[in-house]
């Protein structure tokens, strides 16, 4: 299977094939839509937050390669998105062979990413993509921060659970931050475990665009380009749950 290329309309894609490699070029132009002109002037600040996460002590297979914090939130059909009570993430083992079947607490958003201006432009373009593909709900979202280290002789994985489904509607993985790592290449895959696609999250704003219910998405484990050297991977998830109302 082919590396695919990024389209100039993601809607299309996500409709038809339940997923869509967006560009970073697109994907500020989203966000500028969504949030205005100002959307990204503290994306410096936002980035800088993945500098200082705990460690996640919840990895069944022992890792230490993975720092990760947690927000919620909930939006009414039609209504704005709005901060929810934190709360712990929880995947059955359906999902998560490894890491699921356990309520899992971790240190919740900063104040200043959970309100700041660009997280919120990235819930309201993701709703907007979703809504545009799937139809209008209310929501419950959940809004991960990781950063997945790596060293030698010590490879980070992104997905430690292999290729998955995150039990939710929709997600959103947005490329934040590459620190001299080689590999960390996003694959596609059908129900069936066949491979759809693959692609790579380079640049910062690169995103991937996923209808849970349609495909799993993994991402191969990342390694050092210098070993001599920090070597890292940061990304900002979203998850996209229909709210029990509108559940089928």
């Amino acid at each position: 299977m082919s590396t695919l290329l990024a389209p100039s309309d993601p809607l299309p894609a996500l409709r038809e094939q339940g997923f869509a490699f967006v560009s970073g070029a697109r994907v500020r132009g989203l966000l500028e839509a969504a949030g205005g002109a100002n959307a990204l002037a503290g994306w410096a600040e936002f980035a800088a937050s993945w500098e200082d996460m705990p460690r996640d002590g919840y990895m069944a297979d022992g890792g230490r390669y993975r720092r990760r914090r947690h927000g919620v939130f909930a939006a009414r059909r039609g209504g704005p998105i709005l901060p929810a009570p934190h709360r712990a993430h929880y995947q059955s083992r359906d999902y998560n062979a490894l890491n699921g079947g356990i309520a899992r607490w971790f240190e919740p958003l900063p104040d200043a990413v959970a309100t700041g201006a660009v997280l919120g432009a990235v819930l309201a373009a993701s709703r907007a993509l979703f809504e545009a593909a799937a139809g209008a709900a209310a929501w419950e979202i959940e809004v991960h921060q990781f950063r997945i280290t790596a060293e030698a002789g010590a490879a980070g994985r992104p997905t430690p659970e292999g290729p998955h489904r995150d039990g939710v509607d929709h997600v959103l993985v947005l490329m934040v931050r590459r620190e001299n790592i080689a590999s960390g290449e996003t694959s596609i895959h059908a129900l069936d475990g066949g491979e759809l696609g693959h692609f790579t999250l380079a640049a910062p704003l690169d995103a991937a665009l996923v209808d849970d219910h349609r495909v799993m998405h993994g991402v191969t484990p990342v390694v050092p380009l210098r070993p001599d050297r920090p070597a890292f991977r940061d990304v900002l998830v979203t998850t996209f749950r229909r709210a029990a109302e509108d559940r089928p």
